[in-house]
C-alpha cells in the first residue's frame, strides 16, 4: 500500500520532522544495537533489542519522509515496517523478513514465551544494522536537512 493510501485511510498523518527528532530516534536505535550486543544476554533478549533498533530506524525514515503512523490505529509497527518498501525503496523480500520477526517479536513479548534461536538473534542483529546503514544513507542522499 502506497503512503498516501495509508495517509487517506488514517494509519498514517502528515509529520514534519527535525534533524534533532531524526537524531533522536538513530540514537536509540543506536542505544538498542549496543544492548542488543551485550554478552549473557539471552536470545530473546538480543532479539527484541535488535527489533527495538530496527523499529526506531524505521520510524526515523518514515519521520524524514514526512509521516507517522496514528498509534491510536492498530497495526501501526507492521505500518512502519511496511513502509520501508515506500520511503528507503528496501527489497521486499527484507521487509517481509523483517514483519515475520516483528510479528515473532509481538508473540515474545505479548502472547507467550515463544522461543527465539540464537540464529534468529544474530539474523534480526544483523538486519538492524544493514537497515540502519541504508537509512542513514537514504537520509544524507534525499533529506540532507535532517541530517
Amino acid at each position: 500500500m502506497s503512503l498516501k493510501a495509508w495517509l487517506a485511510k488514517g494509519a498514517l498523518q502528515a509529520h514534519k520532522a527535525s534533524a534533532k527528532e531524526i537524531a533522536g530516534l538513530l540514537a536509540l536505535a543506536d542505544r538498542n544495537l549496543a544492548d542488543a550486543g551485550i554478552r549473557g544476554l539471552s536470545a530473546e533478549g538480543k532479539f527484541q533489542f535488535a527489533y527495538n533498533a530496527a523499529l526506531a530506524t524505521a520510524t526515523a525514515a518514515l519521520h524524514a519522509a514526512g509521516y507517522r503512523t496514528n498509534s491510536n490505529v492498530p497495526g501501526h509497527h507492521a505500518v512502519t515496517v511496511k513502509s520501508l518498501e515506500r520511503t528507503i525503496k528496501i527489497d521486499a523480500a527484507l521487509v517481509r523478513k523483517l514483519d515475520a520477526y516483528r510479528r515473532k517479536r509481538n508473540r515474545v513479548s505479548y502472547d507467550a514465551p515463544a522461543a527465539v534461536s540464537a540464529k534468529e538473534a544474530a539474523e534480526m542483529l544483523a538486519l538492524a544494522i544493514q537497515l540502519k546503514r541504508d537509512v542513514e544513507a537514504w537520509i544524507r542522499a534525499k533529506h540532507a536537512v535532517l541530517t
